[in-house]
């Protein structure tokens, strides 16, 4: 990756609007795929109450994590200097509006709802991408690394977690899972800096709180 910057201090006003159109999008839902959903070879089999709850919880936990993705990728797109960067962050955020729509469909497939606090994880999560942003582009990017890295373990544990005759969850799961890892590579592959172990430990904290809470609310 170029480390030359650009000369500009304050993002152009199509950031702005970028930014703003896809905070709203990712809020309200309108976000759509670019990819067909992923599914299973065979169906599985119907789920009882009990395994549709189960999986509607964990699936909500994941749809709150696409929230936080696209809060992070969009800030980081605003906060970095770096034009070719900023195309990077804004190409991932792309990509990750397929995951946002998959588990906004799955979770209406289980008749479960998205994560009430939906607008507090990506208020928080925008203001996590700027600060990694405003920090370096080598920081940011291995902020992106570390982040995914936590992901692919969670999503990993999900599978695990899920019915074992929820294959349609299991399906969108797995496939979020390499592409998480791919993005991974892809930031480490362009220049990030190892994140201190204290950062990564409160990450993982905070990722922790997030998930707990969001499996319920």
């Amino acid at each position: 990756m170029p480390s030359r910057i650009t000369a500009r201090t304050l993002p152009p006003i199509d950031s702005l609007i970028t930014a703003a159109d896809a905070t709203l999008r990712t809020l309200s839902g309108a976000s759509h795929a670019a990819r067909a959903c992923p599914r299973p070879e065979a169906p599985g089999a119907v789920l009882d109450d009990k395994q549709r709850r189960l999986s509607g919880a964990l699936m909500r936990v994941n749809h709150v994590g696409e929230v936080c993705a696209q809060a992070l990728y969009t800030a980081q797109a605003l906060g970095t200097r770096n034009a070719t960067l900023q195309a990077r962050f804004e190409h991932a955020a792309r990509e990750e509006t397929d995951h946002l729509a998959w588990t906004r469909q799955r979770l209406r497939e289980l008749g479960a709802r998205p994560s009430l606090l939906n607008p507090v994880w990506y208020a928080g999560s925008f203001a996590l991408g700027l600060v990694a942003a405003r920090a370096g582009d080598a920081v940011s990017l291995g902020f992106v690394v570390e982040t995914e890295r936590q992901v692919e373990q969670h999503l990993q544990a999900h599978l695990q977690r899920l019915p074992a005759t929820d294959t349609a969850s299991q399906a969108i799961v797995q496939q979020m899972k390499e592409d998480e890892a791919r993005h991974g590579a892809a930031a480490q592959a362009a220049g990030a800096a190892a994140l201190p172990a204290p950062v990564r430990w409160a990450m993982r904290l905070a990722a922790r709180v997030m998930t707990t809470t969001a499996h319920r609310i």
